[in-house]
Order: structure tokens, then C-alpha cells, then sequence
């Protein structure tokens, strides 16, 4: 049985996660952290603030802001819990504070948990050191829900970063075309974002040589892809020694 701390148990995706575990024998969500207390039917303790949490529990899962995340990093560290940290459109300083702690206690971070996007992290390499040296550009679209704050989201840069590795990282990222009126530079990786509607979440790369285009996509139609893969990591995590991990160590 694999006990978790719920951090942002209130919000859409710890709703879902909550779900998923109270139908699960392996896993048992023993608290939760939350600032809003809109949501009342929660079959476990939840408390304002994870200094206020004083429940045994084997692992933390976050789904929640990035102003949050400090403070839970924190916590984790001084009470030496594993970590499946979620939460996106983290700042350098935070990251920055996530590679320090690994050194001490074990962090799963990865910008989308859906085994389906971590396959395509892998599979891009081979894709990208084929296709750019024949002069493919390379492009991405992502398209999320009209609520979403941040953009582009943390997987469209992870696609990017994925595919920049393979290919010596000479590429530049490009957001704004309206910026600059010139022709599109070879050694670039446009990246574009949408926002409409209750898109859970579309990723869309293209290839595009001459006369021929290729196009990858990625299409979740529910934020279960995402919790699922939460709750596995937690599984996977739970009493791992310190260090920095992803879902490529999950699937």
C-alpha cells in the first residue's frame, strides 16, 4: 500500500487523482493540502498549508500552483518525502531549488505525465536526427483549454528540448513571428500555442520538407491520462533513495 499526500487535493486534477485511488487497493490518499475548501466530501483530512499536515504518508503528489511549490519543496526535504511534482511554468530559481533537493531526498518531476508524451520524448530523437538533416523545419502546435494561465505549456517545451538534444541543441526556439518580418531561419523550432473552449490538451509536431510534411500528434481526451500516471509514479517512488527522476523511469 502506497500512502500519498494529496498537494492541491481541491483542484481538477487532484479531484481526479483522489478518484483514482479511493478505487485502487495499492494506494491510499491519507491527506490532503489544499488553500480552498470549496470541495467537502474528501474521504480524508485536508489542511490549509503542508505546515499544518502532520500525517504519515510514503510519498507527495502535486498538482497544484507554482507559487505553492517552494514551500512544498521545503516541507519534502525536512520531513525526507519522495516527491511526484507536477505542477508546470515552474521559475528557474524553482528549478533551480528542485535539482538542489534531489541531492537529498527522491523527485519525480516531468512536464506531462501521460505515457503517451513520454514515449513521444524518446521517440522524437530518432525522428528529428533523421528529418532535420534533410531539411525539414520543425514546428509545434499545442492547444489547450481556455482556462490554462501559462504558455507555451511545460510539454510543447519539452517536446522542443527533446528534439534540440538530439541535434547538438543548435536550435533556437521561436514564440512570435509577428516580431521579426524575415524569411524563417533553418535552425529553428517554432512553437505556437492555443487557447479555447475545454481542449484537455493537443500536441501537434510537424516536419516539414519540401513536398512531403510529416505530423506527430499527441491528443489527450481526459485528465485521467495525466492522473494515472501520477499515481504510478508515486508507486514508483515510494521509498526510492534521493535523486531526480522522470516518467521515462515509470514506463
Amino acid at each position: 500500500m502506497t500512502k500519498i499526500i494529496m498537494h492541491g487535493c481541491n483542484g481538477k486534477m487532484g479531484q481526479v487523482i483522489t478518484d483514482i485511488c479511493n478505487n485502487d487497493p495499492e494506494t491510499e490518499i491519507v491527506a490532503g493540502i489544499d488553500i480552498s475548501d470549496h470541495i467537502k466530501t474528501n474521504p480524508y483530512p485536508v489542511f490549509k498549508s503542508v505546515s499544518e499536515c502532520n500525517v504519515e504518508a510514503d510519498v507527495v503528489i502535486d498538482f497544484s500552483t507554482a507559487t505553492c511549490v517552494d514551500a512544498l519543496l521545503d516541507w519534502c526535504k525536512e520531513k525526507r518525502l519522495p516527491l511526484v511534482l507536477c505542477t508546470t511554468a515552474l521559475s528557474d530559481e524553482t528549478v533551480n531549488k528542485v535539482m538542489l533537493y534531489s541531492k537529498e531526498v527522491a523527485i519525480l518531476r516531468s512536464a506531462n505525465m501521460s505515457v503517451g508524451i513520454n514515449m513521444l520524448l524518446k521517440e522524437l530523437k530518432n525522428v528529428a536526427s533523421l528529418l532535420a538533416p534533410s531539411g525539414f523545419d520543425i514546428e509545434i502546435v499545442e492547444k489547450h483549454h481556455n482556462q490554462k494561465i501559462d504558455a507555451p505549456s511545460g510539454t510543447a517545451l519539452a517536446l522542443a528540448d527533446s528534439i534540440n538534444e538530439s541535434l547538438g541543441n543548435e536550435y533556437n526556439y521561436v514564440y512570435d513571428r509577428t516580431v521579426k518580418r524575415e524569411k524563417r531561419s533553418k535552425k529553428e523550432i517554432g512553437i505556437s500555442a492555443v487557447r479555447g473552449g475545454s481542449i484537455v490538451g493537443e500536441h501537434e509536431v510537424i516536419f516539414a520538407g519540401r513536398d512531403e510534411v510529416i505530423t506527430i500528434t499527441h491528443t489527450a481526451y481526459s485528465k485521467a491520462i495525466f492522473a494515472n500516471g501520477a499515481v504510478q509514479a508515486a508507486k514508483f517512488l515510494k521509498g526510492k533513495p534521493a535523486g531526480l527522476y522522470d516518467m521515462s523511469k515509470v514506463i
